[in-house]
């Protein structure tokens, strides 16, 4: 029996040109997309789903076509946030699989449409008891046909709703490329921040483009007064290491929506829905005038790398 120190390249198992032709047919699929963004945290429980749905939402109001990938296999939140739990995934002419759509346009592929109830995406393993070590390889084998097999057309934004965990995003960065940028989605308290400045630096490390961090969940939206009240405590030292795209406060109506599988666009002209408006002609500028960010120093005084990080020369 041989061990993994006595296996040359590949073992004879020519994985490494199957990886090379899996990666052809996603840049073919994706080639018509101008823009690909990750919404991503290394933080669970932030609302990065919701708030994805949301920019996406802004997004489309501003004339941009726009779908949303759920690359969170087992946690799939989007065909239940975009109300297409029981939408059909059908072949479309060319044998690709065609998008479904929410009632504003927005195409949203999610395992949602396909896992019901407390189903749970399961992955053979051919060691019993070792899932671990093969689970990984194989979930982002599906991911890559399902991105090589849908049909994106020509979009100005795809957005990819990734799963929590700062192992998880780095991972994610190296398989999406460097065509990918990166927003990270925080709430505002220490805890939270510190894991997504982890997030941060392990992607600037990486070379990846982080576009800047939403602080989601900032303060309570009051619908009886019109005011955001606090949510979190006032007092927030951590540094995130990137820029501030800007701050959504929590509404409630929304989280109802959410959970109707009602899409956000028809609760509008609220401080909630004119943050995330201003946050996606933020990402819209940052797109078409990219500015390269350096790794943060630790060494820095908190404030000035809160405020967001100088551009390289």
């Amino acid at each position: 029996m041989k061990s993994y120190f006595d296996i040359a390249g590949d073992g004879g198992s020519g994985i490494v040109a199957q990886v090379a032709r899996q990666r052809s047919r996603i840049d073919a699929a994706l080639s018509p997309i101008r823009h690909r963004v990750a919404i991503a945290s290394g933080k669970g429980g932030v609302g990065k789903s919701t708030l994805t749905l949301q920019l996406a939402c802004a997004l489309r109001a501003r004339g941009l076509d726009v779908a949303i990938m759920d690359a969170d296999l087992n946690g799939p939140s989007q065909a239940h946030l975009a109300g297409l739990r029981d939408a059909a995934i059908v072949p479309g002419p060319d044998g690709r699989i065609s998008l479904p759509r929410t009632t504003n346009g927005i195409g949203v592929f999610s395992l949602g449409s396909l896992l019901h109830g407390a189903d749970a995406l399961d992955f053979e393993s051919a060691a019993r008891g070792e899932s671990h070590t093969w689970r990984a390889t194989r979930e982002f084998t599906l991911i890559g046909e399902l991105l090589a097999s849908i049909d994106w057309g020509r979009l100005d934004v795809l957005l990819f709703d990734l799963p929590p965990g700062p192992e998880r995003t780095l991972q994610y960065a190296e398989f999406l490329g460097p065509d990918t940028a990166f927003v990270l989605v925080t709430v505002p308290s220490d805890l939270s921040r510190g894991v997504v400045a982890r997030s941060a630096t392990a992607l600037l490390r990486h070379g990846s483009r982080v576009l800047g961090c939403i602080d989601n969940m900032s303060g309570y939206y009051c619908r009886d007064c019109g005011a955001v009240k606090p949510l979190f405590a006032e007092t927030v030292d951590t540094a995130v290491g990137v820029p501030s795209l800007g701050a959504v406060p929590f509404d409630p109506e929304i989280a109802r929506c959410s959970d109707r599988g009602l899409v956000a666009p028809e609760i509008d002209g609220n401080l909630v829905t004119h943050a995330v408006d201003a946050i996606a002609g933020r990402l819209v500028e940052l797109l078409e005038h990219p500015t390269p960010l350096r790794i943060p120093n630790p060494a820095e005084p908190p404030a000035s790398r809160q405020d967001g990080l100088e551009g390289t020369p």
